[in-house]
């Protein structure tokens, strides 16, 4: 059975970095599509597509995970790295205390991840970009809001100790062994 693997966090602590060194090594991974989606408005002339209008800006993530999830179980690999996860859409609209209707949550529950890995906020690392907008105060109440999502759907989060890259991504690796 294919274990799909998500890593979860606040903007800024290593998650992309982590996936991309997963990917490097051969694991199949699904990149962060939010960059993606805010690109693709910033060239439509939306400079902060989830600031100016968050409902349709989630619309989108939503779908798009959703895709990824789907696209993944298609994948011949008893592994799946995710880089953020379907429950991290309605996070982020209750952290911006945002409505949304009932299907965020029920996506979340319809859609699912063997194993969830938490990255803790960690101020050294943290860094803003065009995309990246949040300060590491931000960062940290996001990550607040990201833990109570995922646990109140029922996962218990592995925490992912500090380290640099290829420590993080052994110690996920090792913990899917059961080393």
């Amino acid at each position: 059975m294919q274990q799909k693997i998500v890593l979860i966090g606040g903007p800024g602590t290593g998650k992309t970095t982590v996936i991309n060194y997963l990917a490097n090594k051969g694991f199949n991974c699904m990149p962060e599509i939010s960059r993606e989606v805010t690109i693709e408005a910033q060239k439509k002339g939306i400079e902060q597509l989830f600031l100016t209008k968050p409902l349709l800006f989630s619309e989108m993530l939503l779908e798009g995970r959703i895709q990824q999830h789907k696209k993944a179980s298609e994948l011949n690999n008893n592994i799946v790295f995710f880089d953020r996860g379907i429950p991290d859409v309605f996070a982020y609209m209750d952290y911006y205390n945002t409505d949304y209707p009932k299907i965020f949550k029920q996506k979340s529950n319809a859609f699912t991840y063997s194993k969830v890995f938490h990255f803790a906020p960690w101020k050294e690392i943290h860094t803003t970009d065009n995309e990246r907008y949040e300060s590491f105060e931000e960062a940290v109440k996001i990550d607040t809001f990201l833990t109570k999502a995922y646990t109140n759907l029922g996962y218990q989060l592995i925490n992912v100790p500090f380290g640099d890259i290829e420590q993080r991504a052994h110690f996920i690796l090792n913990s899917l062994s059961g080393e």
